[in-house]
């Protein structure tokens, strides 16, 4: 008893000591390190455009360029929607100029399923919805109709076929041209399962295609079938036969984003059930893998630990558990990955908990976010100091070791800080843009629903810009609100924008199921039973050259922005109000060239039919309508109580 009660004494000491130490910023210190944060993106940035550009990504030391993941500028895609989130709207429309002259992405190449989705795909969706804020000439339709749409749609339709297996589960690797390569291997990641629900959904939501979401969800409920029954899952898994090949269970490298998506794609789409398949694995990841506040590698069958190890990728946890209104267990967490950092002035991909060392061959950082990421999400939800000191230890420790004439380099060892030659694209998408959102408080992408833009669309009208942007796994940030824009919802459930002032009240903490059932009453009714507390809104009408009429719900505060958009001289089928049915998908030519794993011609529409004929993982209904489980508690007093409370309110 008295050796736990002097480990708490010491912990409470030590806290007390942080706690004072904790520097107080300024508004002109944020600023300050906004700026060096862009200048650390600019110096990246331009440097891949000099030396590199259009190879993949650039090599810092060698100032030359290199293809790594599929040899399509991966860099100039990923770092595109970082132009925008800093305001640099004509670099912006320069680059997307240069991507929409490009037709396809046809090529003889083999590439990664998942990381073509999160970052090309990701990187074209959420560009492509970031347009209007950026100034650009829209095409008649958006956002339902554009260029880079286009392009992600066809990047999509030749990831498919992967698929197309016995599970539903995908395969590793397609070819671009051909579809999945002779012997391919059928041992996937559980990461490589489940990690496509928010792109591929904003491509259904978005396009009247419900392949892409519907192939999604197939395999994150396949995945949610084959756990064990102890409630874990594993690292790899057999595509066809469903065994699990790699039985460590954990939540960091390879399997981190598909517990990342549950929560984000549960957001984006207003999808109670993966919820629900979250706080189902986040019990057993409790019960497990959690020990004082650290997340250990465990067997899935057992559940006993087999790798007492931190990795770098498990960073990601704390901000996905600010997600779900967590603020203390994620702080507690953090508070044990920052220490790491300090140890080092970096994070290894591997540390040993009980040696308080590196892993052996797993020195290396390659300049990843998560850590930041997760500070940034925290410090939006607590305002905490402590979390701006730990990002600002984050900005000093690259620019120190990892900054070179030609770029910012990975850390081969963090213990000594030798360089390696490499940055990878998530670099410019993810470490610098987190950074540069911790300090930039008042963007656009912090927006708390203050503020928004309305549309007509041929559904109806429809607000764009209200926040509550998600991220994907690469940082590309999802408008959800577009989402409802164009083919999901039935014409009768649009809010009617007239009676904005009146039922503006409706807008605050409702989901989406809820919204829906108040709609259906008339707008008198409505505004009579709510009371409306915050400040009346002031609706601008803007004019624009499109046939779409935009206006912006704004604060008076806020300052007023301009829309400026092409003109559209056709009219819209305005009965289009719902997903299109499978039957009525027209597909390219270029499926004739693609082959399935067993060498016949692939076709989409007879994959889609078959998972719904067969029917391997039936879907909860009790889940899919439980819209009560988004409701995110409200913690107005957790983000004001102390850093004592964050630690000890167990």
């Amino acid at each position: 008893m008295l050796l736990p009660l002097i480990h708490k004494w010491f912990l409470l000491l030590f806290i007390v000591k942080i706690t004072c130490a904790v520097r107080t910023y300024t508004k002109d210190d944020l600023i300050k390190l906004r700026e060096e944060v862009r200048e650390m993106f600019y110096h990246a940035y331009d440097s891949y455009l000099r030396y590199a550009y259009p190879y993949d990504e650039l090599r810092p030391i060698s100032c030359d360029g290199v293809d790594t993941y599929g040899s399509y500028s991966l860099t100039l895609i990923d770092a595109l929607d970082t132009l925008a989130v800093m305001g640099n709207y004509s670099e912006f429309q320069r680059v997307v100029d240069i991507l929409s002259a490009k037709t396809d992405f046809d090529a003889n190449i083999n590439v990664s399923v998942f990381e073509t989705n999160i970052r090309i795909i990701g990187g074209l969706l959420s560009a492509h919805l970031l347009s209007n804020k950026a100034g650009m000439k829209l095409e008649p339709g958006w956002p339902c109709n554009g260029p880079l749409l286009r392009l992600a749609e066809d990047v999509a339709k030749r990831l498919i076929v992967a698929f197309d297996t016995k599970t539903g589960m995908p395969y590793g690797t397609v070819n671009l041209h051909s579809g999945v390569p002779k012997g391919e291997t059928t041992v996937t990641c559980t990461a490589g399962v489940g990690t496509f629900i928010v792109e591929f959904g904003t491509l259904s939501r978005l396009t009247g295609d419900p392949l892409y979401e519907e192939v999604a969800m197939n395999a994150l409920y396949a995945l949610f079938d084959h756990r064990s029954q102890l409630g874990l899952l594993g690292n790899h898994i057999d595509i066809d036969s469903g065994r699990w090949t790699a039985q460590d269970a954990g939540i960091g490298s390879g399997v981190d984003s598909y517990f990342e998506y549950l929560v984000k794609g549960s957001i984006l789409l207003q999808r109670p059930e993966l919820m629900e398949m979250f706080y189902e694995a986040r019990k057993s990841i409790d019960k497990y893998l959690k020990r004082d506040d650290w997340y250990m590698w465990v067997s899935m069958t057992k559940g006993q630990i087999t790798l007492p190890v931190f990795q770098s990728l498990d960073a990601f946890w704390p901000g996905v558990l600010s997600l779900i209104g967590e603020t203390s267990n994620a702080m507690r967490t953090l508070h044990n990955y920052h220490q790491v950092w300090q140890q080092y002035g970096f994070t290894p991909e591997f540390y040993y908990i009980p040696q308080t060392k590196a892993g052996t061959n797993k020195e290396s950082y390659p300049l990843r976010p998560e850590l930041i990421e997760s500070i940034m999400y925290l410090y939006r939800a607590t305002g905490d100091p402590y979390l701006l000191q730990a990002g600002e230890d984050i900005l000093r420790s690259i620019q120190h070791s990892s900054k070179t004439p030609c770029g910012y380099a990975t850390i081969k060892d963090v213990r000594d800080h030798i360089k390696e030659d490499r940055m990878e694209s998530f670099f410019l998408s993810e470490t610098t843009k987190y950074l540069y959102l911790l300090f930039d408080t008042d963007n656009f992408i912090h927006n708390q629903g203050n503020y928004g833009t309305i549309i007509e669309t041929a559904n109806g009208q429809c607000v764009i810009d209200a926040g509550g942007y998600v991220f994907n796994t690469e940082a590309h940030p999802i408008d959800p609100a577009a989402l409802q824009c164009c083919h999901g919802a039935a014409k009768s459930n649009l809010f009617n924008f007239k009676d904005l002032e009146k039922n503006k009240a409706l807008f605050r903490g409702d989901t989406i199921h809820q919204r829906r059932s108040q709609t259906n009453t008339s707008s008198e009714k409505a505004a009579e039973n709510v009371t409306v507390e915050a400040e009346q809104a002031v609706v601008e009408v803007i004019p624009i050259d499109l046939n779409n009429s935009i206006a912006k719900a704004q604060d008076t505060d806020s300052a007023n922005q301009s829309a400026s958009v092409e003109e559209d001289d056709s009219e819209e089928d305005s009965n289009t109000t719902t997903l299109v049915s499978v039957e009525e998908i027209t597909l390219p030519d270029f499926f004739g060239n693609i082959l399935s794993s067993k060498g016949k011609v692939f076709s989409p529409q007879e994959m889609l039919e078959r998972f719904r004929r067969e029917n391997k993982f039936p879907r909860n209904t009790t889940w899919e309508n439980n819209y009560k489980l988004l409701s995110c508690k409200a913690q107005p007093f957790l983000q004001r109580i102390s850093i004592f409370g964050e630690f000890f309110n167990k």
